[in-house]
């Protein structure tokens, strides 16, 4: 079998490393060393994104977390006509990765399609100065509300954090977050920040299996 080669280290701002592994042509993203994202399973990203997509025209899209590419790349391939997607990174290197290393083998290079605005910084932040703004916002942050790689992404999750999301769209809007584990809990507080809520379970490798993810949906207004 062959042995995992560690293709790239890099540190969030928070200095948590990130590190790119290869091994033929599996690709895995770690973070302080647990997996994080892989090329493997990317199906339940996707689907987020097909769920959680604007049928109106010039929509405006909001992808916080780029990851892979894959949600970004799912999110275009369902933009409307005149539409837009945003991505917002925090880490500079997982940007570059995108450039480098990730760009052939995985989502078709979603950062050089035209309708992509790429803002590296804070998604929350984003969202803070975007009232009103989004049709669909999909946060891919982290591995969901039980944020382990960056405390600080929990701000995004809590009550206050979702009133901001919430605010951030327009009336009849979609969040969608995705999350590696169920977490009880947040549908609950999707609830209190005023979202009509649904919980979708998919497989990663859709139907060729794979561990179940969560997507958590909620509509605004």
């Amino acid at each position: 079998m062959k042995q995992w080669e560690c293709l790239e280290v890099a540190h969030t701002p928070q200095y948590q490393e990130l590190t790119l592994w290869r091994r033929d042509t599996e690709l895995v993203i770690r973070a302080s060393g647990r997996d994080l994202m892989s090329n493997r399973m990317h199906g339940s990203e996707e689907a987020m994104a097909q769920m959680a997509a604007s049928t109106k025209l010039g929509a405006r899209v909001l992808v916080g977390g780029l990851g892979m590419g894959y949600t970004l790349r799912s999110a275009l391939d369902a933009l409307p006509k005149n539409g837009r997607v945003t991505v917002a990174e925090l880490s500079e290197a997982v940007v570059a990765w995108n450039r480098g290393p990730l760009i052939g083998p995985l989502a078709g290079n979603p950062l050089a399609d035209p309708r992509t605005d790429l803002e590296v910084g804070d998604v929350g932040d984003l969202l803070a100065r975007t009232p009103d703004h989004w049709d669909s916002i999909l946060l891919d942050v982290d591995n969901g509300p039980d944020a382990f790689t960056q405390p600080g992404n929990e701000a995004l999750y809590g009550l206050r954090g979702l009133n901001r999301t919430r605010m951030a769209l327009r009336r009849g809007g979609i969040l969608a977050v995705w999350s590696a584990y169920e977490d009880d809990s947040f549908p609950r507080r999707m609830v209190r920040a005023g979202f009509e809520v649904r919980t979708e379970r998919v497989r990663a490798r859709l139907s060729k299996g794979g561990p179940r993810h969560v997507i958590y949906l909620g509509r605004w207004g």
